[in-house]
């Protein structure tokens, strides 16, 4: 009997190649992706940046005027009226803390990402960003104004001029020493300010040049300050407030989280959660924020819902933090803008958020997956009678303990504080400030491709903003 045939090697070669296929598809797909605040690497293609030389009064300066104030009356105040008492006349303007006052607090971002370009190379670690002195080496000229800290302290001093373009406005005196120095720059010439990096957390931010800086990269909480009525279909409506939907765009600009007000709950913390729904936070809102009182009327008496009103003073935290962490979903309806620091609050609580905003942006899109640890819900369902509720109740326990294990790896995502007296110093590498410099990079060949078609017009020709949509 003639012995058996060997296989001729191609085929024997082909079988193993398939077989490796096979094997590479079964592992990759069963794999679980690490989490989103794992270690990385940043060694490689950080993100060069230019600090734009502004005088400290654009800075630290407003931070040492903020707490030279003899006291501050508005809401939520008493923690820094406590902290004045603490802070020594000839303390160095770098190791300020930023204001604990909530309504101030949430939009810290801009004091976090100055911090860390200031820290000393040596020392930061894995930070994404890396600070050079020459503004041509530059991916990026970072503006370090703190716009945000600037609108509130004019708003504590003299909230009467905040809209008025008169020298007795500060905050608006501040804002165009911010562009009139900028401008002037050979860096803001070659660009037109397309590589210009501002921080525009509060919606009141910078509120007299947006028109201004429009071709930059803004850093904002959302469009919800921007977003609005071309003045062509503003029915003839002043058009002093209404910023063109030009100006903002996904493609160029960052949505930045709200810093969190309430601390942070570990997994292992958690505990029994006997309210099904739980909110917090002023009844009557404008624009968008008219959602939120009708939300109030059709859930205020519904069994396993609680509904407070309340202010972010001392009280209300103590407040938010029992009711956040005692509760299952925490409700996140649209405010005077499409989202809040409530969100990134619920977060930190491990409460499942349940957004009803139609067109809410959220920051660290495509890095951050939200449709894993939140309720998406359309306005048109939530004000069904009865709908909002029973669709809560029909989650399981199985997957809401799935929705708060998918959060506790992304809390660290949205965190700014990195423990350091002023600001200065390491940050967390899973945190908030090196997501923003990885988002910003994302966006830089675009950047660069727009400043490339702007140096090729003729001189003297205009051409108009158009809107890019995602």
């Amino acid at each position: 009997m003639a012995p058996p045939r060997t296989p001729p090697l191609f085929i024997t070669l082909s079988l193993l190649c398939i077989l490796s296929l096979i094997f590479f598809y079964l592992y990759s797909t069963s794999t679980i992706p690490p989490p989103p605040n794992f270690k990385t690497d940043f060694s490689q293609d950080r993100i060069k940046v230019y600090v734009s030389p502004l005088p400290r009064s654009l800075n630290y300066g407003l931070l040492q005027k903020y707490w030279a104030l003899s006291s501050n009356t508005r809401i939520g105040s008493q923690v820094d009226n406590e902290i004045r008492k603490k802070i020594s006349p000839k303390q160095s303007l770098k190791s300020l803390p930023f204001p604990e006052n909530p309504i101030i607090k949430q939009y810290s971002a801009e004091y976090w990402i100055l911090g860390d370009l200031l820290t000393p190379e040596h020392l930061k670690g894995d930070s994404f960003a890396k600070r050079v002195s020459d503004s041509r080496e530059a991916d990026v000229i970072f503006v370090p104004f703190f716009a945000a800290l600037s609108a509130e302290l004019q708003l504590v001093v003299d909230k009467g001029v905040f809209r008025k373009r008169v020298e007795t406005n500060e905050d608006y005196v501040r804002q165009r020493m911010v562009i009139d120095s900028v401008k002037k720059t050979e860096a803001w010439r070659k660009s037109g300010g397309r590589d210009h990096v501002f921080v525009l957390t509060d919606p009141v931010a910078m509120w007299h040049v947006k028109d201004e800086i429009a071709p930059a990269i803004l850093l904002v909480v959302d469009f919800g300050g921007w977003y609005r009525l071309d003045t062509k279909t503003s029915n003839g409506s002043s058009s002093d407030s209404m910023i063109h939907h030009t100006q903002v765009s996904l493609l160029k600009d960052v949505i930045v989280p709200y810093t969190h007000l309430l601390p942070r709950l570990h997994l292992f913390e958690n505990r029994k959660r006997p309210t099904l729904l739980y909110f917090k936070g002023a009844k009557h809102r404008h624009r968008g924020g008219l959602i939120r009182e009708k939300l109030w009327d059709l859930l205020i008496d519904e069994p396993g819902v609680i509904m407070e009103e309340g202010f972010p003073n001392a009280t209300g935290k103590e407040q938010s933090i029992k009711g956040m962490r005692s509760s299952q979903f925490c409700l996140h309806p649209a405010g005077d803008t499409p989202t809040s620091c409530r969100l990134f609050d619920a977060v930190q609580s491990l409460c499942i958020p349940v957004i009803v905003s139609d067109n809410v942006e959220l920051p660290f899109e495509g890095m951050v997956d939200y449709s894993e640890f939140s309720v998406f819900v359309a306005v048109s369902d939530a004000l069904k009678p009865d709908w909002l509720v029973s669709h809560l109740r029909s989650y399981s326990r199985k997957q809401k303990d799935r929705f708060r294990r998918n959060m506790a790896t992304v809390q660290p995502v949205f965190q700014y504080d990195n423990g350091h007296l002023g600001g200065v110093g390491p940050i967390p590498p899973g945190g908030a400030v090196n997501h923003i410099w990885r988002k910003v990079h994302q966006k830089l060949p675009l950047i660069r491709e727009a400043i490339t078609r702007e140096r090729r017009k003729p001189q003297g020709v205009s051409v108009p903003l158009r809107c890019h949509c995602i």
